[in-house]
């Protein structure tokens, strides 16, 4: 899954084939390598960053069952990401973090920034978008933070963007769906749910499963079936049914822009970085 995103509106596939749009994962064929040494001895090649031992520890764990995802409260917080507006292909996932500003949503870094392109523009959320329906709105994109790594070298370390998005109807998204809180240094192994949108289908899937570390600066995550189009897509833990809200510990992205395998996802660790590119984009 190179790069988890999708095939997008005639209007912009240039754009994105020239950022490597294609595969049956997320957006970006030929993505760099991490740029952190796996956390064990060197690994042999095609296994990701994991050593021998790693992997034969790694035989018959459990590998998460993927879902149609309900329309819940929490899932209504992820949407698809267009290219303007909701009648084209919608090629990458978000959803709603929050923010002092109530407007803030977090994805992929190369979803919505090409490091030799720039920002890609006219950019919508459309949160809860099923079957070509837009229960909750189209919110355009109008402001995008990723971090410097990122734009100078597409360092996968920081695959992680925050965007603010324009209100509608005098609300903000957050007004309207709520929000995840955004989790930072909670470790490695975690249980969390992920949801996303692959680009073949107009409905969102979800698969919950423990993380495990990849590398220092990586998760990884076994679910099957996120192909192109999930990139982006959330991992949430520590759901609390009284606020229907979780916490967002990562995004489908990172190591190969999400993975070269639509049953296994990576993201960015979200450590120091992350939260210093969170409080760049809610100044």
């Amino acid at each position: 899954m190179t790069i988890r995103e999708a095939g997008v509106a005639a209007g912009a596939v240039l754009v994105l084939l020239a950022a490597g749009c294609t595969t049956a994962a997320r957006p970006g064929a030929g993505a760099p390598t991490v740029t952190s040494a796996p956390a064990s001895s060197p690994a042999p090649s095609g296994s990701h960053g994991w050593s021998r031992q790693r992997l034969k520890g790694a035989t018959g764990k459990h590998t998460g069952v993927t879902r149609t995802a309900k329309p819940t409260v929490l899932n209504g917080l992820v949407g698809a990401v267009f290219t303007r507006n909701a009648d084209g292909d919608h090629f990458c996932t978000a959803s709603v973090v929050d923010s002092a500003g109530l407007n803030l949503i977090v994805t992929a870094a190369h979803c919505v920034w090409d490091p030799k392109l720039g920002q890609r523009s006219d950019l919508v959320f459309v949160p809860g978008y099923r079957n070509g329906d837009t229960p909750s709105g189209i919110w355009p994109l109008v402001a995008v933070t990723v971090d410097d790594g990122w734009k100078d070298h597409a360092d996968p370390d920081v695959d992680v963007a925050f965007a603010v998005v324009q209100a509608q109807n005098g609300q903000q998204v957050q007004q309207v769906l709520g929000a995840n809180k955004l989790g930072v240094d909670l470790g490695y192994q975690l249980p969390v749910r992920v949801t996303g949108y692959p680009g073949t289908s107009d409905v969102p899937i979800t698969c919950s499963n423990n993380t495990a570390e990849q590398s220092p600066t990586q998760l990884r995550i076994d679910c099957p079936d996120y192909t192109g189009g999930t990139s982006g897509s959330p991992w949430v833990t520590d759901f609390d049914p009284s606020t229907r809200t979780g916490t967002v510990v990562g995004v489908i992205g990172g190591y190969q822009e999400g993975g070269d395998n639509p049953d296994v996802s990576y993201s960015s660790y979200f450590g120091d970085r992350v939260q210093a590119l969170y409080d760049r984009a809610t100044q």
